[in-house]
């Protein structure tokens, strides 16, 4: 065996290995912790539609939309479940609190006010406010000018 085919067998070893490595790596982020995770917050009595691979719930998310919107709209107030079907149905079937999916990410959904206060009011910064009052309050300033001209 010359120096050549040695070098040719080591690298193509090695990219083998590393092809290997990294198909292991991507099944452990979209296929093991997603169904991990699904399997630890069912023990805990969190529900919600199961994981598909790569996508979650958004086929399923997309396709209630396009079933809402192709209906008429009633002529009440009541748009919930023609903005956000998926989430009038959720809230149906699995309870106030439930987790859905949005690729390999996970998302829990919380509806309970005396939960969401709690959540919103815990101080070690694990779960980031939406919005800024101050900047809440200057984008209605600035929305409210505009409208008025």
């Amino acid at each position: 065996m010359g120096a050549v085919e040695i070098l040719v067998i080591s690298f193509t070893s090695s990219l083998c290995l590393y092809f290997l490595l990294t198909l292991i790596r991507g099944l452990h982020k979209l296929w093991w912790t997603p169904i991990h995770m699904r399997s630890q917050l069912s023990s805990q009595g969190i529900k919600g539609p199961s994981y598909r691979f790569l996508h979650g719930s958004t086929k399923e998310i997309f396709n209630m939309k396009r079933e809402a919107m192709s209906r008429p709209m009633n002529l009440s107030h009541d748009i919930f479940s023609t903005v956000l079907p998926h989430v009038h149905s959720w809230l149906d079937k699995y309870g106030n609190n439930y987790l859905q999916w949005f690729g390999p990410k996970a998302q829990l959904v919380v509806t309970e006010p005396e939960l969401i206060k709690e959540i919103m009011n815990n101080r070690d910064t694990a779960y980031s406010k939406a919005c800024d009052r101050n900047l809440c309050e200057e984008t209605l300033r600035r929305w409210a000018r505009d409208f008025c001209r």
